[in-house]
């Protein structure tokens, strides 16, 4: 059994109300072998939402303290959101012995090996490195993969 991002299985979930599908993906939840969550979602944020970034690091630095989530337009900072809801996430994957998440990748909250982090004058890039959920799931010993590097 595994866990995937929402989006991937064809959840209009994403920030701006659309999907990231994923033929792959969705094949694996209707054969019952894997089951859907959206951390945002599961966080409280709305559809469609603003689109954020990791302001001033990484996944990890979030955890850590150092850095925010933050949105692109009025930097109003969204953290607890993705913490709550990458927390439930991981609620999820534990209770039902969970030990791989394929995440949408490119993603503040999902985002595993790719994510966007805002400068300083609120604007995305493109960076090297994890998301919040990604972080977190890496951090409690459950494998990480994007719907690219999924076998």
């Amino acid at each position: 059994m595994k866990i995937v991002s929402a989006c991937l299985a064809g959840e209009n979930c994403r920030w701006n109300g659309g999907n990231r599908l994923n033929k792959k993906i969705k094949k694996l939840v209707e054969k019952g072998e894997a089951v859907t969550a959206c951390p945002e979602i599961l966080g409280g944020l709305t559809i469609p939402r603003e689109p954020t970034g990791i302001h001033r690091g990484l996944g990890d630095d979030v955890w850590d303290g150092k850095a925010w989530v933050r949105t692109t337009k009025k930097g109003e900072d969204q953290s607890e959101h993705y913490k709550k809801g990458a927390l439930k996430f991981l609620d999820i994957a534990k209770s039902r012995n969970i030990d791989t998440a394929v995440l949408a990748n490119k993603s503040p909250s999902c985002g595993c090996g790719k994510t966007w982090q805002l400068d300083d004058k609120f604007e995305n890039h493109l960076v090297d490195g994890n998301g919040i959920l990604a972080s977190l799931l890496i951090r409690n010993g459950i494998k990480v993969y994007t719907e690219d590097d999924f076998k």
